[in-house]
């Protein structure tokens, strides 16, 4: 489980077929204090620490991985937002956060507002009921709130401190980014079609 608070920005160094799956290195300041067998997100993905060599860890990325997130786009220097798992005794400072990218988003724009930045995101539209309005949503990893909301994209406002400490700085119109959404509004909506289906028999 994770927050969407990003903890460090990281590198990547090779990225190296292997059957269906690719073998990622990825450099950054967090890698010397990890191990391995550790679950860490990387863009929002949830990926097992393998081996660590200096300021370095290995993680594999399988084909269902790099087909429904941007891992299969990653290249040398791509920059990967890293955050490890929450802490029992941690504090939630974004929202539950569990790994597992729903899907991906193309950014539509981006503005400067003066001291912040303000992203618009088109999301698959069968996942409309899902993103509502000043509700929260996972973007490379990232808590962010919604606002602007329509059956296909939705709006969200970028702070400095995120801007320069995530990889959002790297993030253009025609930029795909990985997205989850609210695990609650997940149950929600599943238990809703369960019980809509129940009362159809």
């Amino acid at each position: 489980m994770f927050t969407g608070i990003i903890e460090s920005l990281g590198r990547v160094l090779s990225a190296t077929p292997s059957g269906n799956n690719t073998v990622f290195w990825v450099e950054s300041p967090l890698s010397n204090e990890l191990s391995i067998d550790q679950s860490i997100s990387h863009n929002g993905v949830c990926l097992t620490i393998e081996e660590i060599q200096g300021t370095a860890h290995r993680v594999t990325a399988i084909q269902e991985t790099l087909e429904k997130t941007t891992c299969g786009a990653w290249t040398t220097s791509t920059p990967i937002n890293l955050e490890r798992c929450l802490a029992a005794n941690g504090r939630l400072d974004g929202h539950m956060v569990q790994g597992h990218v729903d899907s991906t988003a193309v950014c539509l724009s981006r503005e400067d507002a003066n001291g912040s930045w303000k992203y618009r995101f088109q999301f698959p539209e069968k996942f409309a009921a899902l993103v509502i309005e000043k509700g929260s949503i996972a973007v490379n990893g990232i808590s962010l709130t919604c606002f602007e909301v329509g059956t296909d994209a939705f709006s969200v406002a970028i702070i400095p401190y995120t801007f320069h400490h995530t990889n959002l700085e790297s993030v253009f119109p025609g930029s795909t980014v990985n997205i989850e959404f609210d695990i609650l509004g997940k149950y929600i909506l599943r238990a809703r079609e369960l019980s809509e289906k129940s009362q159809a028999k």
